[in-house]
């Protein structure tokens, strides 16, 4: 088999995934490192104040915060995440992000092969 399954980031080095992406005042900042069938994962950096709006996903999302604070809303239930903590957004279930502060994360998205949809 020929060709890279994960692109945008350096092979066989040692990366900070934080630094793969930097804020930008009044925008959510992107990354996509895989986006498949079965799976997809991209680091976002949101500015203060920013976020993504209420959405199902078709696949369990796995999100990872790797600098600053967010704010997660999945079904009524409302989390507040730091660096190093993570949360799964299952398939589904209506699920928003939010920066509480400027915030980095690493989000995984796993899904029954054929689909597609981001998460």
């Amino acid at each position: 088999m020929t060709g890279r399954f994960i692109k945008n980031i350096a092979v066989g080095q040692v990366v900070d995934l934080a630094g793969l992406v930097d804020y930008q005042p009044g925008r959510v900042v992107s990354l996509t490192m895989v986006q498949n069938q079965a799976v997809s994962m991209t680091l976002f950096a949101f500015a203060a104040g920013e976020g993504i709006s209420a959405h199902a996903a078709a696949g369990d999302a796995w999100l990872y915060v790797l600098d600053g604070q967010a704010g997660v809303t999945i079904g009524k239930e409302s989390h507040q995440l730091t660096a190093g903590q993570a949360i799964v957004m299952p398939a589904g279930v209506p699920h928003s992000v939010d920066s509480l502060q400027p915030f980095k994360m690493l989000l995984v998205v796993v899904r029954q092969q054929g689909r597609s949809e981001a998460g």
